[in-house]
C-alpha cells in the first residue's frame, strides 16, 4: 500500500496522535483530511502543511456532523484526484471516574455516555460513512488492496486502571472490533490494524499533575518515560505500507503495563 497519491482520513488530526499521523501522511506524499473540534489548531496545521491537507469542523459523536465531514472530504478527494487509502479515527477523551465512589454515588451515566459517544460511537461511525467510498476505488498493487482502517486502542484496554471502566470499556471494544473488522472487509480488500499505545504526551495527557505522570513513569520499564507522537505516527506508517499487518491489536507500550492505582481519581 502506498501512501503518495491518496487521501487519508484523520480524526482528532489537529492535535497529538492524529496530528502526528496527518504530518508523516503529508511528508510521504499523502493527503489529509483533519477532522477536528479545534478550528484554530485545525487551520494552523492546513496553513503548514498546504495544499496536501484540508480542515473539516467535526464532532465524532454527533453522525450528522461526521456525514457532513465525509461529505466535503469526498468533495476534496473528488477535487485533488488523490483516491481514499484510509481511515485513521484518532479523537479520543478520558473522564476519570470510579463506578463507585466514596460517597457511596455510582458513575454517572452521562459521564459514560461521553466516554463512549467519542471514542467507541465516534470510531466506528467515522470508518462505517467512509467505508462506501474506500471500497469503490480502484485496487492497488498485486494484492489488489483499496485501503486500511488504523484505529486506536489503548493499554486500558487490557490494564485498565482504578476510575478507568468507561475508557477501558471504549478502548476494549475497539481492540475487539479489529479482527471481525478486518474479516468483514478482507474481500474488498481493506485491512484494519490497531494501536493501543500506553501514555503518549498528547492533549490528554497534558492535564495530568507532574505528581500523577511520575507515579506512572515508575510503572514503565524501558523507555521510562512517555511515547512521543512521532514514535505513534512511525508505526501508524508502517501499518499502511506493510499488507501482512491486518486484523492485528499492537502495542506500543515499552513494556509497561499499569499497576491498579491511578492518582487522579478523586
Amino acid at each position: 500500500m502506498q501512501i503518495k497519491g491518496r487521501t487519508f482520513v484523520v480524526s482528532g488530526g489537529a492535535s497529538g496522535l492524529g496530528r502526528a499521523c496527518v504530518l508523516d501522511i503529508c511528508k510521504a506524499g499523502g493527503n489529509a483530511a483533519i477532522l477536528d473540534m479545534n478550528e484554530e489548531l485545525g487551520n494552523a496545521l492546513v496553513k503548514e502543511l498546504g495544499a496536501s491537507a484540508t480542515f473539516v469542523v467535526c464532532d465524532v459523536a454527533d453522525t450528522d456532523s461526521v456525514a457532513a465531514a465525509v461529505k466535503a472530504t469526498v468533495d476534496w478527494v473528488k477535487k485533488t484526484g488523490k483516491p481514499f487509502g484510509g481511515i485513521i479515527p484518532a479523537a479520543g477523551v478520558g473522564r476519570p471516574g470510579l463506578i463507585l465512589d466514596r460517597q457511596n454515588q455510582p458513575v454517572s451515566l452521562e459521564a459514560v455516555d461521553f466516554v463512549l459517544n467519542i471514542n467507541l460511537r465516534g470510531t466506528l461511525d467515522l470508518v462505517r460513512q467512509v467505508l462506501p467510498h474506500l471500497a469503490t476505488t480502484t485496487p492497488y498493487g498485486p494484492d489488489g488492496e483499496r485501503g486500511v482502517i488504523i484505529m486506536v486502542a489503548s493499554s486500558a484496554a487490557f490494564e485498565g486502571q482504578m476510575g478507568q471502566v468507561a475508557y477501558a470499556a471504549s478502548k476494549g471494544a475497539v481492540a475487539s472490533m479489529t479482527l471481525p473488522m478486518a474479516r468483514d472487509l478482507s474481500r474488498f480488500g481493506i485491512r484494519v490494524v490497531t494501536v493501543a499505545p500506553s501514555m503518549f504526551d498528547s492533549a490528554m495527557t497534558a492535564g495530568m499533575s507532574d505528581k500523577v505522570k511520575t507515579g506512572l513513569k515508575k510503572a514503565m520499564e524501558f523507555p521510562a518515560r512517555a511515547g512521543k507522537p512521532e514514535e505513534f505516527s512511525s508505526l501508524v506508517i508502517q501499518a499502511i505500507e506493510n499488507v501482512m499487518l491486518n486484523g492485528v491489536v499492537i502495542r506500543l507500550d515499552g513494556a509497561t503495563r499499569m499497576p491498579s492505582k491511578l492518582q487522579v481519581i478523586h
